[in-house]
Formats: C-alpha cells, sequence, structure tokens
C-alpha cells in the first residue's frame, strides 16, 4: 500500500478512536482539557509529518512499520499501548467523578509537556532517519551519536515518558500519574531488549555504548 494510502488510513482510524476513548468515558463534550489535548496533539502531529513528508518520507514509511517480530517486544508494545489507552480511559473517568481537583495550571503544565515530548520526537526523527516504530537494523543502517544521542542512547524513549506524564495532567488527573510508574518499567524492558539486539547486530554500536553512558535520564540511568 502506498505512504499516502497508509497515512490517510492511519488519520481516518486513528481521530474518531480518541475522541471514544476520551469523550465517552468523560461522558460529556464539556471537558476543555480534552479539547487542548487533542488540540496539541493534533498540531504536533500534523506539524512533524508535514516537515518529513518534504524532508524524508524514508522515515515515514519505517514508522508506518508496526508488526515486531520478536515475542518480547510484541508484549512489551501491546502493553505500552494498553497502558497508554489506560492512562486516558482513567483521566477522563477522573474528570467525570472529579476524583482530581481542578488545578488550570498543572493542566498547563502537562499541555507544555506535551510539546515538549513532541519535539523531542521531533529532533530524534531529524537526526536519525533509522528510528522506526520496530526494532530492526537495515543494511544500510549506522550508528547515530549526534545530537540528542550524544547526550543519551534512547531519546525517543525519553520523548515518550515526558509525553506520558503530560498526558494525564493534560487532561486534568493525577490519579493516572500513577500508571506512568509500570509505563517506565516497560520502557526500561524494551530499551534493555533493544541495547541486546543492536550490540549484536549493529556494527559500531557497543563503541557508542562506552561513549555515551546515560540511556534515559543523565547522571542517573
Amino acid at each position: 500500500m502506498r505512504l499516502e494510502r497508509r497515512l490517510l488510513l492511519n488519520a481516518i482510524v486513528s481521530v474518531p478512536l480518541i475522541w471514544l476513548i476520551v469523550f465517552l468515558p468523560a461522558g460529556t463534550f464539556d471537558y476543555w482539557q480534552a479539547w487542548v489535548f487533542i488540540a496539541i496533539m493534533n498540531a504536533c502531529g500534523l506539524l512533524t509529518l508535514a516537515y518529513f513528508w518534504r524532508k524524508d518520507r524514508s522515515l515515514l514509511e519505517r514508522r508506518m512499520r508496526f508488526a515486531e517480530t520478536d515475542p518480547a517486544q510484541k508484549l512489551i508494545v501491546a502493553l505500552l499501548y494498553s497502558l497508554i489507552v489506560t492512562i486516558l480511559v482513567m483521566a477522563a473517568r477522573d474528570h467525570r467523578m472529579h476524583w482530581s481537583s481542578d488545578v488550570p495550571l498543572l493542566v498547563v503544565l502537562g499541555d507544555a509537556l506535551l510539546v515538549a515530548g513532541s519535539l523531542v520526537y521531533f529532533l530524534v526523527f531529524r537526526e536519525n532517519s533509522f528510528a522506526g516504530a520496530t526494532i530492526r537494523v537495515s543494511a544500510d543502517q549506522r550508528v547515530i551519536s549526534s545530537g540528542p544521542y550524544a547526550i543519551v542512547r534512547h531519546p525517543l524513549y525519553v520523548g515518550l515518558l515526558v509525553m506520558a506524564i503530560g498526558m494525564p495532567l493534560a487532561l486534568g488527573s493525577y490519579w493516572a500519574l500513577l500508571l506512568v510508574l509500570p509505563m517506565f518499567a516497560l520502557v526500561v524492558w524494551r530499551l534493555l531488549n533493544e541495547e541486546a539486539f543492536l550490540a549484536k547486530s549493529l556494527p559500531g554500536y557497543h563503541q557508542y555504548q562506552q561513549t555515551v553512558r546515560w540511556r534515559l535520564i543523565p547522571g542517573i540511568f
């Protein structure tokens, strides 16, 4: 299937799906935090898509491949997607049941984290055209050690975790933040599995590991 068709199909499926995931458990459209959340996610996604449509369509091709082959990675990815959906549903349910107090400044902080996480994604994609959605090594792939990769070995997962923290805050829920903890554990499991694969399959990756010590958080991990 051509890239254009896949992107269109993805939009046709994902846009109404996110509406259902957020507004159905909220039980109302009177949920300004959700409207801002969806607007930010759509704007960041469209701007990123427009840039790489012009600059690097091969990256978009790689990002549209979702099927992992490794059993462990299949499980991790399924659990990660499930947790993201659960965070959104729990945050929306929180809005309906009024579990969290209304603190607009924290919602703004969550929105800022969404933008920051999206920016990290953009910088990673711009630096590394091989950043696919699945863990594999292309014939012409090389180790990337510049840009965000000069700071930590897995900046893409940094962006994911920043956005994961931002999502419940942006939707006005603080109880849903608790689900970020198992997400962090899954990300660590995924990146450790990924590093073992890359050290065996990608020439120069072991040397890169010696040069850039930190995986996610400089000075800590």
